[in-house]
């Protein structure tokens, strides 16, 4: 494979997706309960009931964005493929190494989101493999738009739509079925705008990072807490109440097994729509920069990588034709210096030699 970055680079890209979806999670939701400040006496206590929630939270919202962000973006590794597709891989189909499920496979991961956002990765490190990293960036900036939509779309829906609509306690469902469609078409028009803007969010980033040295972590951190800030305010300005919604939150399942006792937030929703709007797409992002910078397989890249351009390159004059050539021309300049030493001789010469007259006319 053609074009793979360095071990290092491709190591603090793990790193960095392992932290998009376990540590900020965790940091948001410390941040959000864990601190709880006493202005009217002036102290700061820690909320410890709400440890495991916290914990236990962070990760299962990280499992679930992870997950989205592999299925919805199309998420096929070259070893996948080969075996005809993740059906065959895993020994669903006894018609594993078929040719016709490897091209299958193949045209799904080619066309898929995560297959052009890679391309597009590829050919941008393909000359200058220090810049992965503020393509990372630039493509983290230019996923914030779809990001900041996929919060409204659900508080749109469930919101929006009269009651008289819809069953009774389905809101939130619909909602959810709302945000799904939501981030189908984000993954698939992401690939589009970062084609068109990737070079410009790139060098912003570069300028962002060399004045303000600000980390590749902190942007999404930032997101976060505008995010839910931003969220919390309408859901307060509009009246809306939530409460109805806690009974559907997944984590308070999990946390009935491993901590019966712990206590979850009444505003826990909040967070659950500002981690599934952020992360999947910041998740998808650095998965895509990671395929893009381990090397395209040979059917992933464009057809016309493999192409060269016949019209500004001269083609090379066979060896034989050269050596002719040259012959001929030392035969010319060896008849020229005869001639121009004594054209007397050769004048005589053809006089005596009749039969070379013909083959003289066509000198």
């Amino acid at each position: 494979m053609e074009g793979r970055a360095s071990l290092s680079h491709r190591l603090g890209l793990a790193l960095i997706l392992l932290i998009q979806i376990t540590i900020i999670p965790i940091i948001g939701f410390s941040l959000t309960y864990l601190i709880d400040i006493d202005r009217e006496n002036f102290g700061i206590s820690i909320r410890a009931e709400l440890f495991y929630w916290i914990l236990v939270s962070g990760l299962t919202y990280g499992i679930i964005c992870l997950a989205l962000a592999l299925i919805i973006g199309g998420f096929r590794p070259s070893s996948v493929v080969e075996r005809g597709g993740w059906i065959a891989t895993l020994g669903l189909s006894r018609r594993k190494y078929d040719p016709e499920l490897i091209d299958r496979a193949k045209m799904a991961a080619y066309s898929s989101p995560y297959g052009k956002m890679s391309r597009l990765v590829a050919n941008r490190i393909k000359s200058d493999q220090s810049e992965l990293f503020a393509v990372h960036g630039g493509l983290q900036l230019l996923a914030v738009p779809s990001q900041v939509l996929l919060i409204s779309i659900p508080l749109i829906i469930m919101e929006g739509i009269p009651e008289d609509l819809i069953r009774k306690d389905s809101a939130f469902e619909l909602g959810m079925l709302g945000y799904i469609i939501g981030l189908w078409v984000s993954f698939r028009v992401q690939p589009v705008i970062s084609s068109q803007f990737v070079g410009f969010a790139a060098m912003f980033r570069k300028i962002l990072w060399r004045i303000t040295k600000i980390s590749w972590i902190l942007p999404v951190i930032i997101l976060w807490a505008c995010a839910r800030a931003i969220l919390q305010f309408s859901l307060t300005s509009l009246g809306i109440d939530i409460s109805q919604w806690h009974d559907v939150q997944l984590e308070g399942v999990i946390l009935n097994f491993v901590a019966p006792e712990a206590q979850v937030p009444d505003t826990a929703i909040i967070d659950f729509l500002v981690a599934i709007s952020v992360l999947p797409m910041a998740a998808f992002t650095t998965i895509s920069v990671l395929g893009g910078s381990n090397g395209l397989s040979p059917w992933m890249k464009n057809k016309e990588d493999d192409l060269e351009n016949l019209s500004q390159q001269s083609l090379p004059i066979p060896k034989l034709k050269q050596e002719v050539g040259i012959q001929f021309e030392g035969k010319n300049e060896e008849r020229g210096i005869e001639d121009h030493i004594n054209p007397s001789d050769e004048k005589d010469d053809e006089e005596g030699r009749m039969i070379d007259i013909p083959f003289n006319l066509f000198d």
